[in-house]
């Protein structure tokens, strides 16, 4: 699949994807500190936070230093991740599809200006044209997880093909980034008994999102920044997109809401698993 492809059968496939995304999602779980997740009741609207001063930036993050001690075998989850736990103000920003050189170079450079960290879900058709972006990325501290091969509906694949898109994706990331990739999130968010499972297999927790920016709508900036700060509160995992399409709005939508969620005293971070 080209890169442009992607809006064209993403709308294709949306009809049939959004009952079983929100059949996926709608008792997925949150990120916890303890033995497991913690079970929480899906999102609905947040009211919007009070937007203070604050001089608070999270410092760099890092990602280097003695190889980890070997993890026991995954549980495999019936949900996945859709908010994360943790103390104060704590919000991921998560983008999907990429990397795209049109797009993803501009909000590297937004994120580096403030020093916060992300999670990128990558394609890995292009993850494999574009891998000088997943090496910046590492040397820069993000997290890159795996959004399979070719963005396609997993509920109408075999297992083995679920599992080459995975595999195949795994194996680029691992080979660009540096090292294997621990978070899995299905296109559409269309999971299903399968993608756990070969997720877990391959060493990946499954990661959904708590706010939807629609930014594949393109819907206007303001739109998308209006989107992210209303639905600003502790524990939301924030969905954007760094390519599929033209992405121009949520690059400028990311230079105008990360400053506001920073001022009001938000950590911008990277999602924990339970066993780290």
């Amino acid at each position: 699949m080209k890169k442009d492809q992607f809006l064209t059968r993403r709308r294709a496939l949306l009809a049939g994807a959004a009952a079983l995304g929100a059949a996926g999602t709608a008792g997925a779980v949150a990120l916890g500190g303890g033995e497991g997740p913690v079970r929480r009741a899906a999102a609905g609207p947040q009211a919007r936070a009070v937007l203070k001063p604050s001089a608070y930036r999270l410092q760099p993050l890092t990602g280097y230093g003695p190889p980890r001690a070997a993890h026991a075998p995954l549980p495999v989850r019936h949900e996945p991740f859709l908010r994360m736990s943790g103390r104060g103000r704590t919000m991921l920003l998560t983008f999907d599809d990429g990397p795209d050189p049109r797009y993803t170079p501009h909000i590297l450079d937004t994120l580096a200006k403030y020093e916060v960290h992300a999670t990128f879900f990558v394609c890995g058709e292009q993850a494999d044209w574009n891998r000088d972006l997943l090496a910046r990325m590492a040397d820069e501290g993000h997290v890159v997880g795996n959004h399979t091969w070719s963005h396609p509906l997993l509920t109408t694949l075999t297992r083995g093909q679920i599992r080459s898109e995975m595999k195949r994706t795994s194996d680029v990331i691992e080979d660009a980034y540096g090292e294997k990739p621990q978070w899995f999130r299905a296109p559409y968010g269309a999971w299903n008994r399968a993608a756990f499972q070969l997720g877990a297999d391959l060493g990946m927790e499954p990661l959904a999102w708590t706010v939807d920016t629609l930014d594949w709508t393109t819907p206007g900036t303001r739109s998308i920044v209006h989107r992210v700060e209303d639905g600003a509160a502790p524990g939301v995992v924030v969905l954007s997109h760094d390519a599929g399409g033209d992405r121009s709005q949520s690059v400028r939508a990311l230079k105008e809401y990360l400053p506001e969620l920073l001022d009001s005293g938000y950590h911008l971070t990277v999602p924990r698993r339970p066993d780290a």
